[in-house]
């Protein structure tokens, strides 16, 4: 909406233009060297000042359906909100609310913590220079500047987006929605996560990007994305509402794109949760971490995508979600393009081709996931330290394959962190490790298997399987759910074995704690592949770090 056409908006945009002027006169903690004007960054909703170390964000008086920032109270509310959610995440960036006083002509800055009472209690802006003088005029979130190369957006097209960035960001992100608030009996009558909720946010999308595609294009496709997403949240109500039930609906992010994670101090963190509408944060954990998934695939990082989902899904243990992630990727893909055109919409007509072609690129990836890849069940077996594990990753990431680990799952099956040591944690009675707890194990990898495959995905098995009935029942469950079966027989050397076990032990980072007499037990009870699987399993020697582009047969890549 154009400044001349509303009159709220106008009144803000030249109060941050005389903010804009006079940076030095801003006098908040830890400016460092200011330069005059300040720097402007604009979105659809929101403008930002950065001056020093320093950035002023503050919410255009602006209604769009999804969000309503028409009076200072709301503003107010929501600066509020970014701070106490973001704080979850990037405490050293939300640096705390800033009230604007004094008049439109000569504002001053006051953290809010240092007004009085009457003056942090103001409502609504004065009406006169006399007022202005001890009211509010607007509110404002201040946060700590960072470099824009520092946004993970601009890592990932610099090609600088690194395994252990997306490492940090799938344990972080598991970890906030671990601890993020789920729906209490306070939110009963929410429809926040419900599949009636999901439904409208989709239809949401497709409504926002109807004019504007019209006539264009994009029309047939938005239109066929449109009769797929119907369809699929009817297909998934159950199941959506199901998950809601079990406690799958948090307060998470909402907005989960690379252009919200930064590198603060080296460390990836999330940053710009959504504020301003609760429906758009209380989803279901799928929802929140498909924005990620998907954003990383549309700017050409698949394999790092893939990495995100394998990690974040072993620290979740949240397979069964998984049937929802076409729907949601095709959700967030959908988000972004309806972000695209209401950008495109406020911009003249000869400013729009960016916008548009960015909307065209969220079209097309969300057009591929009308047609997925078959399934496949590939099982990894071999001793430990054979490298099934760390020479899979190559795998999963160049195929897009979900992993589940036997030691991952073992210690889970047992309420224990993959990374604690089971004697040292509260004794489980005959440990972890007994014949009964191996099997519970593979039952559990079983069915994860079939909940994978069954929600569309291709599923890599890691575990040792040493027992030819352990490796045939994967073979069955392939058999049963019609998929192809891929057995990987990881080798190598006996001194390789042992060197790579006693590292790991000496490292600490590993789920696995085979030692070296673990590793002999193995090695003698280990029942050689038998004819029949040796005629469809590939030798996989881990000496030295797999080419699987060159390993894999033709049929099976």
């Amino acid at each position: 909406m154009a400044a001349d056409s509303n009159p709220a908006l106008a009144q803000a945009q030249a109060l941050v233009d005389a903010l804009q002027a006079r940076p030095t006169d801003w006098h908040l903690p830890g400016m460092g060297t200011v330069a005059s004007p300040a720097e402007r960054l604009e979105t659809h909703i929101s403008w930002l000042l950065l001056a020093g170390e320093r950035v002023l964000k503050f919410k255009k008086p602006l209604n769009l359906g999804f969000l309503d920032f028409t009076t200072l109270a709301q503003r107010r509310e929501a600066c509020e909100a970014e701070l106490r959610l973001n704080r979850r995440t990037a405490p050293a960036l939300y640096l705390g609310l800033v009230a604007v006083l004094g008049t439109p002509e000569a504002p001053r800055l006051v953290m809010a913590e240092d007004l009085p009472a009457e003056t942090a209690n103001t409502a609504h802006p004065p009406q006169t220079a006399e007022a202005g003088a001890t009211g509010v005029l607007e509110w404002a979130v201040l946060l700590r500047r960072f470099a824009p190369d520092a946004l993970l957006a601009e890592q990932a097209a610099r090609g600088t987006l690194t395994p252990a960035h997306i490492d940090a960001l799938a344990a972080q992100v598991a970890a906030l929605h671990a601890q993020a608030e789920p729906l209490t009996p306070a939110h009963a009558e929410a429809p926040w996560g419900t599949a009636a909720a999901m439904h409208a946010a989709v239809a949401d999308n497709f409504a926002t990007l109807a004019p504007f595609v019209q006539g264009t294009a994009h029309a047939a496709p938005c239109e066929a994305l449109r009769a797929w997403s119907e369809a699929q949240g009817q297909r998934l109500a159950g199941l959506m509402d199901q998950r809601r039930a079990q406690g799958w609906v948090r307060e998470g992010h909402g907005d989960l794109h690379l252009g919200n994670l930064v590198l603060l101090d080296g460390q990836p963190r999330l940053f710009d949760a959504i504020e301003f509408n609760a429906a758009f944060r209380w989803t279901d954990t799928v929802f929140d971490m498909a924005f990620l998934v998907m954003d990383l695939q549309v700017r050409g990082q698949s394999a790092l995508a893939a990495r995100f989902l394998d990690a974040y899904l072993a620290h979740t243990g949240d397979y069964a979600g998984l049937a929802l992630l076409p729907y949601a990727l095709a959700y967030r893909a959908m988000v972004r393009a309806k972000v695209a055109a209401l950008q495109a919409m406020q911009q003249p007509p000869e400013a729009q081709a960016p916008l548009r072609a960015e909307l065209a690129r969220y079209l097309d990836y969300a057009m591929g996931l009308l047609q997925p890849r078959p399934p496949v069940l590939w099982l990894a077996t071999g001793v430990s330290g054979s490298g099934k594990s760390s020479q899979s990753q190559g795998l999963i990431e160049a195929q897009g394959i979900v992993r589940t680990k036997a030691d991952v799952e073992r210690k889970r099956l047992f309420g224990l962190d993959p990374l604690s040591r089971s004697a040292a944690q509260t004794p489980v009675q005959g440990g972890i490790y007994t014949p009964e707890a191996t099997a519970r194990t593979y039952e559990r990898l079983e069915d994860l298997a079939r909940t994978v495959l069954q929600a569309g995905c291709a599923v890599l098995v890691d575990a040792t399987c040493l027992q030819r009935s352990q490796r045939a029942r994967f073979q069955a469950l392939a058999e049963a759910v019609g998929v192809p079966f891929r057995l990987l027989a990881f080798e190598a050397p006996v001194e390789v074995l042992r060197a790579r076990i006693v590292q790991r032990a000496a490292q600490g980072q590993d789920p696995s704690e085979a030692d070296l007499a673990v590793l002999d037990a193995q090695r003698a009870q280990r029942e050689p592949l038998a004819p029949g699987e040796q005629a469809q399993a590939l030798a996989v020697d881990t000496t030295a770090p797999v080419d699987w582009a060159q390993v894999l047969p033709a049929g099976w890549r």
